[in-house]
């Protein structure tokens, strides 16, 4: 009877325990399984920008991430291309929380017109706790940083 009450009490918790630790939630996935999950946003996230749904997008978008940062402001950006045709082909670059994914795109330009443009882009992705984002690029017409507010003399 003591035998019994003392696996009760000591040995299962402890058994528990180290079964616990096979499958720590902390771990770090496997190169393959991180890859596997950079593509399979990678995918998720181009399939919605080809079917216009930025509203879903969003989501997907590292800025999306950032509390100053609105989705009306992620859906004024404008744009004007249409992709008439999209392809994520393979992780190109991954260090730590960065990565760069091979995206084939066929799209056009409606309003200057032009049609039928053919490109094989890095796309830029980060992990923010544990989950890829994509990385909008700024436009070359727009400043980097925001201009300081500088106060008058005093």
């Amino acid at each position: 009877m003591r035998r019994r009450a003392w696996l009760a009490r000591i040995a299962a918790p402890a058994a528990l325990l180290a079964l616990a630790g096979c499958t720590t939630p902390g771990a770090a996935p496997s190169p393959q399984d991180d890859e596997a999950a950079l593509l399979q946003r990678a995918r998720a996230y181009w399939a919605l920008v080809h079917s216009n749904d930025n509203v879903a997008a969003w989501a997907y978008e590292e800025t999306s991430k950032n509390p100053q940062a609105t989705l009306d402001g992620y859906l004024r950006r404008g744009g004007g291309i249409t992709y008439d045709a999209l392809e994520v082909r393979g992780v190109r670059n991954m260090e730590a929380d960065r990565a760069i994914v091979n995206v084939w795109m066929r799209y056009s330009l409606p309003l200057l017109r032009i049609k039928g443009q053919e490109v094989l882009a890095e796309d830029e992705w980060r992990r923010l706790d544990g989950v890829w984002h994509h990385v909008l690029r700024r436009s070359s017409a727009l400043p980097k940083e925001p201009p300081q507010e500088t106060s008058p003399a005093q």
